[in-house]
């Protein structure tokens, strides 16, 4: 899964984040993937569900407050997704606490980053693209 340079808003705050979760799930599919021994990936994984936490929450406050400060209408809409993905996030989380990341769940997890992430950077995130070079009318 690599990233596109059609997923570009044209903002570089933002669209530096997009590239950065794009390389570092890519990573984590890989390595879920990989031939490697369970214990030799669960280092990477748990590395990778720490940095999503954390960065969803920077990524999403920045995106925010630009949607904001150009006025976009789809602004409540939006937070209200990138919320659901915190908790989300979070459910994983206290899911591999309780099973101490059972595989199946690690692949689901994977599976769902990707599948999140390009819906929403594809699909959700073009529209504030589209409204700033629009010069602001929807």
């Amino acid at each position: 899964m690599m990233w596109k340079e059609k997923y570009k808003i044209g903002v570089e705050l933002i669209d530096g984040q997009h590239r950065e979760l794009f390389r570092r799930v890519s990573d984590f599919v890989k390595t879920v993937q990989s031939e490697d021994k369970w214990d030799e990936k669960l280092s990477k994984v748990k590395e990778t569900l720490e940095f999503m936490k954390a960065y969803v929450i920077t990524h999403f406050d920045d995106e925010e407050a630009y949607q904001k400060e150009i006025g976009y209408p789809g602004y409540e809409r939006h937070r209200q997704i990138h919320q659901r993905f915190k908790d989300e996030v979070q459910k994983y989380a206290e899911k591999f606490q309780e099973e101490s990341y059972s595989e199946e769940t690690v692949q689901e997890f994977g599976g769902k980053l990707m599948a999140w992430l390009i819906n929403h950077v594809a699909g959700e995130d073009q529209k504030i693209g589209d409204f700033q070079n629009r010069g602001g009318s929807v």
